[in-house]
This record gives C-alpha cells, sequence and structure tokens, in this order.
C-alpha cells in the first residue's frame, strides 16, 4: 500500500531513482494561491544523478508581500515567465519513472496536484507523483521520531544539523536539493527502514502517531 507499482516495494529505496520536490507559492491554500516556483532534484544510491530542474511560474496574479518576504519572488521576477499549464508537460515528464519525495509533502503534492488539475493535465500514463494512490516520501515524518529531542525539525534547522549546505533557503530547487541530502543522511540511522514498501509502511505508522500526538498538544485543557 502506498508504493509506486513499478518499482520493487523490496529493494532499498535508495537505489530507486528518487524524484524530490518543492514549490514557492503565494500563499498556503492549494485551492486559491498558485505556485510561482517549481524545483526538482533527481537523486538515485545516495547522489544526486543529473542537474537540477527548475521553473519560474507567472501565477496569473499578483504575489502578496508577505509572501515575497519568505521566498524573495517578486512580480517582477516572474514577468514574462510562462503559467503553469504552459511547463506541465516538462514538469510531468521529470517526475515519470521516479518516486516522489518532498520535505513536509502534503503542503507540496497538494500544490502540485491542484496545479495539474487546473491545467487539465490528465497523461493515460501518469507518472508516481500523479497518482493519489502513491504515498509521497517525507523525511520530516523521520526527522521528527530521529531528532525528537530537538526543538525544530524544519528543513533549514535540519541541514544545519547534519552539515549539509542550505545557501538559498526557501528557492525551491535549492530546498529540494537540501531535502534529498536531509533524507540520505537520515538513511543512516537504523529507525529508518530500507526496503521501499517498509519505508512506506513505517511512514504511515509515525504519521498517524504524530497527528494524535498533534491533536492532543492542541486540546484545551
Amino acid at each position: 500500500m502506498g508504493v509506486a507499482a513499478e518499482m520493487d516495494a523490496s529493494a532499498p529505496w535508495i537505489d530507486h531513482p528518487i524524484a524530490f520536490i518543492d514549490v514557492e507559492t503565494t500563499g498556503r491554500d492549494p485551492q486559491n494561491d498558485r505556485i510561482i516556483e517549481l524545483g526538482i532534484v533527481i537523486g538515485r544510491g545516495g547522489v544526486l544523478q543529473d542537474p537540477p530542474f527548475n521553473w519560474l511560474i507567472h501565477p496569473g496574479r499578483p504575489i502578496p508581500p508577505e509572501s515575497s518576504a519568505i521566498h524573495g519572488i517578486t512580480d517582477a521576477d516572474v514577468e514574462g515567465k510562462p503559467s503553469f499549464a504552459e511547463v506541465a508537460g516538462e514538469i510531468v515528464g521529470a517526475l515519470r519513472s521516479a518516486i516522489p519525495a518532498a520535505y513536509n509533502a502534503s503542503f507540496d503534492r497538494a500544490f502540485v496536484l491542484a496545479e495539474l488539475e487546473r491545467a487539465g493535465v490528465r497523461p493515460s500514463d501518469p507518472p508516481p507523483a500523479m497518482r493519489r494512490e502513491v504515498d509521497w516520501i517525507d523525511p520530516l515524518t523521520f526527522a521528527r521520531e530521529v531528532y525528537k529531542s530537538e526543538e525544530s525539525r524544519a528543513l533549514g534547522d535540519m541541514a544545519a544539523r547534519l552539515g549539509i549546505s542550505l545557501e538559498n533557503a526557501h528557492r525551491a530547487k535549492d530546498d529540494a536539493a537540501a531535502a534529498l541530502q536531509v533524507l540520505y543522511a537520515l538513511a543512516r540511522d537504523p529507525r529508518v527502514p530500507r526496503p521501499y514498501g517498509s519505508l512506506i509502511q513505517e511512514q504511515r505508522r509515525l504519521s498517524r502517531q504524530q497527528n494524535e500526538a498533534r491533536k492532543l498538544w492542541r486540546r484545551p485543557s
């Protein structure tokens, strides 16, 4: 359950191609906000396979100042850039035949799927990232378990903790590359399963456990 059918679930996930995805957006609502930058980094065997993909995208609306304050992308930066629909085919191609992954994956996945739906992209043979039955690998879930005693498991803090360079935080391809390296660093911990299928099942278990814990934290006393 949750694995890409074309990948051997019993094989080490680190040996499979992994497409690490990161998006920068106009806000936090995938139904009303838009992607303005998307980066994809492909890894396999613990190393980066190819130069990263990166697209600046015109969202068709002004970028709010509070969003620009986070990622530094302004209306001037996306002036004349293609819409998401115009680069959707390239994005789908980059994701083909790879396990999808993202740091805090629910955010990036919701935006990518919403944009593809709006663009009317429905390939007859969709890549794993587009199939709703395929789970995205999320190293944040494992960071919360392995580094549960630490105050923060944000990507920038995890990268610094593990000695991973992240010079341009909150830019898509840089965040994607750092997150890929965080995942590979976490793979050295025995609490992170090696078989692909086992990794996804353990991620599901930890995610449920962490969601329940957050509900308890938020419950009024």
